[in-house]
This record gives structure tokens, C-alpha cells and sequence, in this order.
């Protein structure tokens, strides 16, 4: 477990190309480093991933074409993972995270915001970033058989009540003030208190 217990957790989801990481990131640089990290469940599946199978870990973190070549394989060896152990990958993430507030930038399975739930239930929020498939075309998506279908893009698709939606759809403006009416509010509120 992590060695501070956290005030906030923003668990966020969403389809590829929604723009996740724009947006954990523009939170991330809003609240500052000291307030606030941002944690990938992907990086320990990556990291171990990569070793198990001889791969550059840091071309399997980024977003080209390295990591799509094997994406599919490694979602299937990663649910063999979460099969033998559902809190695994999550455990890892949350191992060096000092700050109060945590950005989890990835959650992609019921089983992920079922181990959050439990073991932070009053500090866990879940977040949704939507994107049309228009808007996601244009920054590169493309459908793929086995990997649009599959539960890590599609698990939390229903059966979550999203805490927040944010529209994701490239006006900064609108995102900004998506952001500063609700959620950037409360983890400023959060990060304060004692």
C-alpha cells in the first residue's frame, strides 16, 4: 500500500483517443506536483510485460506504433494477470504516491474501480472522458477487431455512475471550464483539508 493515505482519488476512464491523458495532465499542471500525481495502472502492466518478453518498456509507454503492434497481446496477458490476482497491477501503481490527491489516468475494468472502492471507498470518484468517434478519428483512432471490442476498452461502458463526464472534443475553452466548475474545485478543497 502507499505509504499516505490519499484525500482524493479521480479515477478517470475513457475510450482510446478521448484525450485521458490531456486531460489528467492539464488537471496534473493545474493542481501542481506537489498536490497532486498522476498514476498509470498500464505502467506495471508494461513494465512486467516487457521484461517477461524482452521488450523496450519505455517504446511500449509511449504511443506509436511499437506499442500497438503489441497491444493486443499484452491485454490478454494482462487479464491472465488480473485473473490471478484482480488488485495487482493496482497495488503496484499507488506504491510511491506521496500526494494527497491521485489522478489514476487508466482505469479501464470494473475490477480496477472495484479494488478503489474497497480500499479507499470514501476518497474514490470516478471521472469519464468522452470524445465523439469524429473528434477521436481526427487524433488517429482507428477501429480494431480485438481491441475496440474488448473488455479494456469496453468494461466500464455501463454499470458506473460517473461522479463527472467531461466532453472532451478539443475546445480548450469549454474543457477548461468543464474542469474549474466542479472537479478542479473540490481536489483544491480536498488537498486542504487536514
Amino acid at each position: 500500500m502507499a505509504t499516505v493515505e490519499p484525500k482524493l482519488i479521480l479515477l478517470f476512464s475513457g475510450k482510446r483517443k478521448s484525450g485521458k491523458d490531456y486531460v489528467t495532465d492539464l488537471i496534473h499542471k493545474r493542481l501542481g506536483p506537489d498536490v497532486c500525481c498522476i498514476l498509470r495502472l498500464s505502467g506495471p502492466l508494461k513494465q512486467q510485460y516487457a521484461q517477461e518478453h524482452g521488450l523496450d518498456f519505455d517504446e511500449l509507454l509511449g504511443a506509436g506504433e511499437y506499442k500497438e503492434k503489441y497491444r493486443a497481446d499484452m491485454i490478454q496477458w494482462g487479464e491472465k494477470q488480473r485473473e490471478k490476482d484482480p488488485g495487482f497491477f493496482c497495488r503496484v501503481a499507488i506504491k510511491a504516491a506521496q500526494q494527497p490527491i491521485w489522478i489514476v489516468s487508466d482505469t479501464r475494468r470494473l475490477s480496477d474501480l472495484q479494488w478503489f472502492w474497497r480500499e479507499y471507498p470514501s476518497q474514490s470518484r470516478c471521472v469519464r472522458v468522452e470524445a465523439s468517434e469524429e473528434t477521436r478519428r481526427e487524433r488517429g483512432w482507428e477501429f480494431t477487431t480485438g481491441i475496440d471490442d474488448a473488455e479494456s476498452e469496453c468494461g466500464l461502458d455501463q454499470g458506473v455512475d460517473f461522479d463527472w463526464i467531461i466532453k472532451n472534443e478539443g475546445d480548450g475553452s469549454q474543457l477548461e471550464e468543464q474542469l474549474a466548475t466542479g472537479l478542479l474545485s473540490i481536489a483544491k478543497e480536498k488537498a486542504k483539508e487536514d
